[in-house]
């Protein structure tokens, strides 16, 4: 249960963050207001990290087995920056709705091909059709009536 209540506070605070972000792009440029999340995020992040406990070293980020796993940085500002463009050209709800089924549908790749060091799991039916459930709710939210 306190897992699908912090998936829940995650998906509010991402809303909200693309919101607060693209603001700052309005009064700034997009790589200033990308720089500062980043910026911002890795000073509260280094706190947290020195408050709570300092479990690993520094020196453990370099004992990485696949190199490939440390590029998180660098997804997270490719994050922020396409965040900012698609809210400020769709609107919060409809980037929201179509950022999310892209992670749901990248996510379940990711699971069904066994992608990245994560278990490999069995084709089901009812996910892909969850998967078209969303599509099919983009395409209802993005009509207009007439």
């Amino acid at each position: 249960m306190l897992a699908v209540v912090t998936a829940i506070i995650s998906g509010a605070l991402m809303s909200i963050q693309g919101v607060f972000n693209e603001g700052v792009t309005k009064q700034t440029s997009i790589w200033l207001s990308a720089s500062f999340v980043q910026l911002t995020a890795f000073l509260f992040c280094l706190a947290a990290w020195f408050f709570t406990g300092r479990e690993s070293s520094v020196g453990s980020l370099f004992k990485i087995e696949n190199k490939y796993m440390l590029l998180g940085g660098i997804i997270g500002a490719l994050i922020t920056y396409t965040v900012i463009r698609s809210m400020s050209g769709l609107g919060p709800a409809q980037a929201v709705m179509i950022i999310v089924t892209a992670q749901l549908v990248v996510a379940y790749l990711i699971e069904l091909f066994g992608l990245f060091g994560v278990e490999k799991v069995d084709f089901q039916w009812q996910k892909l059709i969850g998967v078209a459930i969303s599509i099919g709710g983009i395409l209802l939210f993005k009509w207009e009536a007439k």
